[in-house]
């Protein structure tokens, strides 16, 4: 059985960064490219437009920067999974496009079949991080004193919950409960793992194997 079509747009400032990643999609099964953007500002306006499972988006460019535009779409309720796309893994932008509501993060040396994965893996909700980020994220938040103390059950559901980039609105429905008592869940993730915040936990958890 065939996969489905993928569709996706490129956010980048760089006209042969964009011809160069239409043209790599538009090559092989599965995914359709609906447009292009070259700035922050014009990439939410056009995902919204035309409704993409996935926006490769650039982080740096002049029109608009990328944390903002993913702060702008996660805001606006999109649809669209965001995966960064760039050439820097500082911490400074890894985290801030993390927390902003991207789902995962990939360098632009990945390989061709890395990154099909990774925009498929996007569409599906699932967190994506380039080998280089999430030792980034494990090495910036691991501490000697952390992860001695087990997840329960229903903390490490809450976490694959949030690997899969669900929301703490979406997680209260699956699992039939308060908002409040998903944050209270998450607050004793983060105390365990000895991290502060989403994306890092989600790192130390396929790091110590609670997840994968």
């Amino acid at each position: 059985m065939p996969e489905r079509t993928v569709t996706l747009i490129v956010v980048d400032d760089h006209p042969v960064v964009r011809d160069g990643l239409r043209g790599m999609f538009e090559s092989a099964d599965g995914f359709e490219v609906l447009g292009e953007a070259s700035g922050g500002v014009a990439g939410v306006e056009l995902a919204l437009r035309v409704d993409p499972d996935v926006v490769l988006m650039d982080l740096r460019m002049p029109d608009g920067g990328g944390v903002d535009a993913i702060a702008a779409l996660t805001r606006r309720g999109a649809r669209a999974k965001v995966l960064v796309l760039t050439t820097y893994d500082t911490d400074s932008d890894t985290i801030p496009a993390i927390e902003a509501g991207a789902t995962g993060y990939l360098l632009k040396d990945a390989p061709r079949d890395e990154l099909f994965t990774a925009v498929r893996a996007a569409a599906e909700g699932r967190t994506v991080l380039s080998p280089a980020v999430a030792s980034r994220l494990v090495s910036r938040v691991r501490t000697p004193v952390a992860g001695n103390e087990a997840l329960s059950a229903r903390e490490r559901e809450v976490l694959e919950l949030v690997a899969r980039g669900t929301s703490n609105r979406e997680i209260a429905a699956e699992l039939f409960i308060s908002e409040a008592t998903v944050k209270t869940h998450l607050t004793h993730i983060y105390a365990k793992l000895g991290v502060k915040d989403r994306a890092a936990a989600v790192a130390v958890g396929y790091d110590r194997k609670i997840l994968g």
